[in-house]
């Protein structure tokens, strides 16, 4: 997937919290990811994933607590 960003590492301030960004080349893929993330740890879902216009592959954000 050429137009895949690179990883942006961040600070979470948030002891136990992670923040995962999860790119891939569809939604139903993107949102298995984050069912399954949600299995193990306490999971923020989302509903839907974002595009960017022109670029290919669904985006989502998770934040997990254990």
């Amino acid at each position: 997937m050429p137009d895949i960003k690179p990883i942006n590492y961040m600070h979470v301030a948030e002891p136990r919290l992670a923040v995962v960004d999860v790119v891939d080349a569809d939604d139903d893929t993107a949102l298995a990811v984050q069912a399954l993330l949600a299995t193990q740890w306490t999971t923020a879902t989302a509903d839907r994933t974002t595009r960017e216009p022109g670029k290919t592959g669904a985006r989502l954000r998770a934040a997990t607590s254990t």
